[in-house]
């Protein structure tokens, strides 16, 4: 079972790895879907592996392989956008931690949603020392929220939804498949 495990840690790193490929750029951090791979990890891999996969994301982009939407290397850690890979790893732990028991669309939408606030609680502040202190750009929460937080909210908001979708159905969806191949076997 932890060779599985590990296994779907490895590839759901991998995924989010993909998902910084697939970007429409926008000023500050272009919109992926890494957010999506990231809080699927935590909804299917639960609170102990899904941020192991992240963490291994981010760990093999800070070593130099190119992961990350702009590149990769330890000086990455110095991009205003950096924030929501660290962030990934919250999101998800929470998701994994409120998406455990029933797998009703409600409950894991709200997973998805909570773990998803909780990358821009990590994001956010730290785009804005970034942005401010280490580059010194002078720039307002109020534009730092608009530009890393507002522009990504909508599209952020239908990757939980898509992601709650899924989750709902394929428990169901195992659960049958393995009650049929019982009766075959």
């Amino acid at each position: 079972m932890k060779t599985k495990y590990l296994a779907l840690t490895a590839l759901f790193a991998a995924l989010t790895a993909t998902g910084a490929y697939i970007k429409i750029p926008t000023p500050l951090a272009p919109i992926t879907l890494q957010v999506f791979f990231a809080l699927a990890s935590g909804m299917l891999l639960g609170k102990r592996y899904g941020p192991v996969s992240q963490l291994l994301y981010a760990l093999l982009g800070l070593i130099g392989l190119p992961f990350f939407s702009g590149g990769g290397g330890v000086g990455y850690i110095l991009t205003p956008s950096f924030g929501f890979i660290a962030g990934f790893i919250g999101m998800s732990w929470l998701t994994g931690c409120l998406s455990e028991g029933e797998r009703g669309f409600l409950r894991l939408f709200g997973a998805c949603l909570s773990g998803t606030f909780l990358m821009y609680a990590v994001a956010i502040p730290y785009m804005y020392f970034i942005l401010n202190i280490h580059l010194g750009r002078e720039l307002s929460l109020g534009y730092i929220l608009k530009t890393g937080m507002l522009i990504f909210l909508p599209g952020d908001i239908l990757k939980c939804f898509a992601c709650a979708v899924i989750g709902s159905r394929l428990p169901m969806s195992i659960r049958v498949s393995a009650k049929k191949a019982e009766k075959e076997f």
